[in-house]
């Protein structure tokens, strides 16, 4: 997918003896967007945005050992060891010793010959690496400004993780100018190592620059042309993030001193064998345990007391908590999110006036585009364009909202207006905010994204479509339970028949669905709900009408 930039000049930094300024770049062909100001509280902000740079460069993806020099070897020495087995005679051996002294002195003075060349080679190497990340952060960080606070998100090169930085205005003083929306910024390796020099007796400034937006040609050479060729799954990862945000959980609060015992033990151990799971107990009104497998090392976190359901659940790839140690020392305290065992978790830190939010797939080796199709447990209503646009101008009067303060206001019920809701998250136009818990509009990419090519990676919907327009979904029992809804049904898929069950809750997610298919036998709900789930949902929200 191609997205275009055009930034009048570059990021830069300016820094003296006494203040530090640092001056984003934003996307001119975007809405004007942007925002000055200075930091008011300038520790804190550093270790949160490096925290979000350490999100952004995190690659977890198994990298094989490069061997191509023992092959190399390898194949210099066979004709040798060939030559030794064959070696039957003093004299032959004394000629094969003879020309082994001589291939290593050749080898020796290769080597040197060629050490200038292999060392140019690496260190070209090193610096297509490094711009290589700056490709990348040409769209990471993506910044919003909103009326009450400026938040920052990123996504990791692995596509396993996200993080979500948001300021209040608190954080700053001396506010001069700004003007709500998205935008991308001009952002740099280099950017990075500025930040590590904010320090509280410096003046620091920070500008999403406005001056961008006051040049109306695009032939002036301060403008700088940029074309990013970024993967579908990226993009699509960072939509099934935000549906994930919305999906029911089990939620709970963590001490930093618990979390800083979860680091500590990471950071002591590595596990060489299975399993490799984080295993939380959770009990009412009992501390939240946690095992580390496979030393079943226990931490009872007496800080941190379970207010919710009984449920015992396990997480993978839990070295990337590691990414939250430096908010250890600002943090008052974090906030866990567990979708569920081999699902993805979130973890929000609450730093005073700034939250950092972090979310990790289900797996180190999983990406968001791949494995959780989380919008298709989203709430699934069908909203005209009029009622659509009706509640996206309304949620643009405020730019952040509840869905019930929404409904109220517009006078519309509150299932569609989740529906509409939800449907801006999957379109990359808002999000879910978990901190404060209200919808955020956010344009991810200036123009509409193509929903076809981007929404699902999967033809699961497809083949829930084809069972409702066949006839082949019969509901057999519609029972109203506490605050949810339990369906039951019969699909036909073929020559068997199969028996999905799903409930609704308040909230119009689906929650705690079970089939009999081999799809959801074999995989629960890791990779979402199987096609079966979906039609009944179809055919049920088709019959409320």
């Amino acid at each position: 997918m191609i997205f275009n930039y055009r930034y009048s000049g570059s990021s830069t930094v300016s820094s003296t003896a006494s203040s530090v300024g640092m001056s984003f770049a934003p996307d001119t062909l975007r809405e004007p967007t942007f925002f000055v100001g200075k930091l008011n509280k300038h520790i804190p902000y550093r270790e949160a945005i490096s925290a979000l740079h350490d999100v952004v460069i995190l690659d977890t993806r198994y990298t094989p050992k490069d061997r191509a020099e023992y092959q190399a070897w390898l194949a210099e020495m066979e004709p040798i060891w060939l030559a030794e087995a064959m070696a039957k005679e003093a004299k032959i051996k004394a000629q094969v010793d003879s020309k082994r002294t001589e291939l290593q002195t050749l080898q020796k003075e290769r080597f040197k010959i060629l050490e200038p060349f292999n060392k140019a080679k690496r260190e070209y190497f090193n610096w297509l690496y490094k711009k290589d990340y700056d490709a990348w952060f040409v769209f990471d960080p993506v910044i919003t400004v909103h009326p009450d606070e400026v938040f920052f998100e990123c996504f990791s090169l692995d596509e396993s993780a996200y993080g979500k930085l948001g300021c209040k205005y608190e954080v700053f003083k001396d506010i001069n100018e700004f003007a709500c929306g998205t935008t991308n910024v001009d952002y740099s390796w280099t950017l990075y190592n500025e930040f590590q020099k904010i320090r509280d007796y410096k003046e620091t400034e920070l500008k999403v620059d406005p001056s961008g937006f006051e040049v109306q040609t695009g032939t002036d050479e301060a403008y700088k042309e940029v074309k990013i060729d970024l993967p579908d799954s990226w993009v699509r990862g960072f939509l099934q993030v935000s549906s994930a945000m919305t999906v029911p959980a089990h939620t709970f609060d963590l001490h930093p001193m618990d979390l800083h015992n979860f680091l500590y033990v990471l950071k002591r151990q590595k596990a060489k064998y299975s399993p490799r799971s984080l295993r939380f107990f959770l009990e009412p009104g009992q501390p939240v345990r946690a095992v580390f497998e496979p030393w079943n090392y226990e931490i009872v976190c007496s800080r941190s007391i379970y207010h919710g359901e009984k449920a015992e659940i396990r997480i993978w790839g839990r070295r990337r908590l590691l990414l939250l140690e430096r908010l250890l020392p600002i943090a008052k305290k974090f906030t866990a999110t567990l979708l569920g065992t081999g699902m993805p978790s979130f973890w929000v830190a609450d730093l005073g006036d700034m939250n950092f939010t972090l979310g990790l797939s289900g797996w180190s080796a999983n990406d968001w585009s791949r494995q959780g199709n989380f919008d298709l447990l989203a709430p699934r209503a069908e909203v005209d364009s009029v009622t659509q646009q009706k509640i996206y101008l309304a949620l643009k009067e405020n730019w952040r909202e509840t869905a019930d303060s929404l409904a109220k206001r517009l006078d519309l019920d509150r299932s569609v207006v989740l529906g509409a809701l939800q449907g801006f998250v999957q379109a990359g136009r808002a999000i879910f905010d978990m901190d404060k818990k209200v919808f955020r509009l956010r344009e991810l990419a200036r123009e509409p994204l193509p929903m076809s090519a981007l929404r699902f990676a999967n033809p699961r919907e497809e083949a829930a479509t084809r069972f409702i327009r066949e006839g082949a979904v019969k509901i057999t029992a519609i029972e109203q339970q506490q605050g949810r809804v339990r369906i039951q049904g019969e699909v036909k898929d073929g020559n068997r028949v199969h028996s999905p069950i799903i409930h609704i809750d308040e909230d119009e997610r689906m929650v705690d669905p079970s089939c009999t298919c081999n799809f959801y036998q074999q995989n629960k709900l890791f990779k979402g709900p199987c096609e079966h789930m979906l039609a009944l949902r179809m055919a049920y929200t088709a019959q409320k009408r």
